[in-house]
């Protein structure tokens, strides 16, 4: 039996092929804790929207700049916290990308994304932070 307080912690720079650590260790979590498909699916894209993010707006692709990844398997779910050492921003500001004045902007999709995919998102230290939170069955 799996241990229900688990917890997993990666660190990368702040370039985009990064986004392949995420992949791996989402599946190395799904493997070690026999998630369902649905499941993996959005913690996969959650995570890789938050690590866009956090590479490109927070980091703004300074290769010296870390992101840090941390997954903590509480006994009824999964909290992830993506941080990364960027200015942070409002995210009371991000623009609804299913607005009509919105559709044809580039940006708010990856926040927008996580709040559908996820059952609970949170911004902390100024936007730098976000927790992202699954509940189990």
């Amino acid at each position: 039996m799996v241990d229900s307080q688990l917890s997993r912690e990666i660190e990368f720079t702040s370039v985009p092929e990064s986004i392949n650590l995420v992949e791996s260790f989402v599946e190395e979590l799904k493997s070690e804790l026999g998630w369902s498909e649905e499941l993996e699916a959005n913690v996969l894209v959650s995570l890789s929207e938050a690590a866009n993010n956090a590479i490109f707006h927070g980091n703004k692709l300074d290769a010296s700049k870390k992101v840090k990844m941390k997954m903590q398997k509480e006994e009824k779910s999964l909290v992830f916290s993506v941080e990364d050492e960027g200015s942070g921003f409002n995210f009371n500001e991000v623009k609804d990308p299913t607005a009509i004045e919105n559709l044809d902007k580039p940006t708010g999709r990856g926040i927008f994304l996580m709040r559908n995919l996820a059952d609970k998102i949170e911004f902390f230290e100024e936007g730098r932070k976000v927790v992202i939170t699954f509940f189990l069955p």
